[in-house]
């Protein structure tokens, strides 16, 4: 009885970590910006489902409970999944992307929302799809003007780096110029004296 007790519950603990090994892997192969995936839920649900559906996840997955190596990493995704579809703005913005997935793919098959197959398994399945290419997509476009931004507002801090350089330049010009001013005065003066005995002593030629 006791063989049987402990083969049991070796098969009870092998079977549980199988179920974590799954849930880890399915989380690590959904796209990473799909909070919604992540959590396998849809677009609608209230944030007590987001509550629930992450706290059962995130017991399962748990880094203490397993030995698979991939745990922390699921782990954290599964927590940046709560958090982002528990701020409104970024749940809008998701769902935007979501609801516009579901017309794309509804349009390209000719299909109305009454359709019976809307909301099916491979219907669900070509939503996610399209969904994940257009998160890409803005993911490619917001990485685009991020890069546009960063040179520009390089090109900003070069110019005005320049600026400074030319004013520095200046003020050391001006400075040098007004420390020099006596040498110029005297030499000014000098010169003007030269001229005067060279006028004088062509006079005393002349006359």
């Amino acid at each position: 009885m006791a063989d049987d007790i402990d083969i049991d519950a070796l098969l009870s603990r092998e079977s549980a970590q199988l179920a974590r090994d799954r849930e880890i892997a399915r989380i690590l192969g959904t796209h990473p910006l799909d909070a919604y995936a992540m959590l396998d839920l849809l677009p609608g649900c209230p944030a007590g489902d987001i509550r629930a559906q992450y706290r059962r996840k995130s017991l399962l997955i748990h880094p203490d409970k397993t030995t698979n190596p991939d745990a922390p990493t699921a782990f954290d995704q599964l927590k940046k999944a709560q958090d982002e579809l528990l701020d409104d703005k970024k749940r809008g913005i998701l769902d935007s992307v979501f609801s516009d997935a579901r017309r794309l793919v509804m349009r390209s098959k000719g299909w109305g929302v009454d359709h019976p197959d809307v909301d099916g398994k491979e219907f669900v399945k070509e939503w996610r799809g399209m969904v994940g290419k257009m998160l890409e997509e803005d993911k490619g476009r917001r990485e685009k003007l991020a890069k546009a931004q960063m040179q520009a507002e390089g090109r900003e801090r070069e110019r005005a780096e320049r600026e400074v350089e030319e004013r520095k330049r200046k003020r050391e010009m001006e400075k040098k110029w007004e420390e020099t001013r006596d040498e110029r005065i005297s030499n000014w003066r000098d010169f003007k004296k030269g001229g005067e005995k060279k006028k004088k002593a062509k006079t005393n030629v002349l006359g």
